[in-house]
């Protein structure tokens, strides 16, 4: 496993994270195996874990409370997120920021946070959503500035909307923002033409999150595929999304073959080509998608031609109703 560098506190973390939306919040997860693929990824060098209230009302937070505690002997960190106030995905300019992350409701959450983690002090919590309409207001930075004070968090971020990675630019500026949460795969590849020089310059670190596109790039994906009832997955993929989606993958099957790689290894070589990428957060649920996935840090760079032709498949969608 290499490790890059989280800029503001010069922490090594694993370039390679784990992301627990799947163990939390999806449909079939199952408490013992993702227990089992957290310990495994733990003793393959990862020691950088993103979660959320969110993921199954506090879920797989317990689920990392609960590593954490196997693994006292090791430093691990985590990233939470707080989730808004009025359940809203994503963040909208025409709701007030008062609505979604007043100061006590950031507290509240940070708090509730740290007892599901079983932490004194959370290294980095992050809002699950943002406008940065609420730049100016108040509640959300007197909550930071108290949680930092107090030592109850380390770190402060903001995850970006979907499809919206320059919607962050006026909170960076305000100097309280140390990291980003961002999509960031071969097919959204928007965040490096304003966000990642931004972030460059003013020392935040960032996370690549849905590195397979939810599924398309892990080449598993087929036309009829279906999911339980609720499961949000139904609606990212709705027909003709699902049609469309299919039809950009199949080149890149075809570049991975070519290349003598899988395509999820195809996706996350892309990702850690870039420098300004800190840790990359795939979602794991089994011991065989963490050997899978943390195996790629130990690969070689993509050649110049090669992330030249993966370049070629960007694909600048805008956002609709999805999650």
């Amino acid at each position: 496993m290499n490790y890059r560098i989280f800029p503001k506190f010069e922490w090594p973390l694993a370039e390679v994270g784990f992301g627990t939306w799947g163990m939390g919040g999806w449909s079939g997860a199952d408490d013992r195996q993702s227990a089992a693929a957290l310990d495994r990824a733990v003793g393959l060098g990862c020691n950088i874990f993103d979660t959320a209230w969110a993921y199954g009302d506090g879920r797989s937070e317990r689920l990392l409370g609960e590593m954490l505690r196997r693994h006292r002997d090791r430093r691990l960190f985590v990233a939470t997120k707080v989730p808004p106030k009025n359940r809203q995905w994503p963040g909208r300019a025409s709701t007030p920021a008062g609505d979604v992350f007043p100061a006590d409701h950031v507290i509240e959450y940070a708090r509730g946070s740290a007892a599901n983690l079983g932490v004194d002090t959370i290294d980095l919590l992050q809002l699950h959503v943002w406008d940065d309409s609420w730049t100016t207001d108040d509640g959300w930075k007197r909550a930071v500035e108290q949680l930092k004070s107090a030592r109850a968090i380390n770190a402060f971020g903001i995850s970006v909307n979907r499809w919206e990675p320059e919607n962050i630019l006026a909170a960076l500026a305000t100097g309280l923002v140390d990291a980003v949460q961002v999509v960031y795969n071969v097919f959204d590849q928007a965040p490096e033409d304003v966000l990642f020089p931004e972030c460059r310059k003013r020392g935040v670190a960032v996370f690549a999150r849905v590195p397979f596109d939810e599924g398309s790039l892990t080449g598993t994906l087929t036309a009829d595929a279906r999911w339980p009832e609720g499961d949000w997955r139904n609606l990212y993929f709705a027909p003709p999304k699902l049609a469309a989606t299919l039809a950009r993958v199949e080149p890149l099957r075809a570049l991975a073959a070519g290349w003598k790689m899988t395509l999820p290894e195809l996706a996350l070589r892309f990702i850690l080509s870039n420098p300004t990428v800190s840790t990359v957060i795939p979602g794991m649920r089994s011991v065989a998608h963490v050997d899978a996935n943390l195996r790629v840090s130990d690969a070689p760079p993509l050649s110049g031609a090669q992330l030249a032709a993966l370049r070629a498949h960007r694909w600048d969608r805008t956002p609709d109703s999805c999650p």
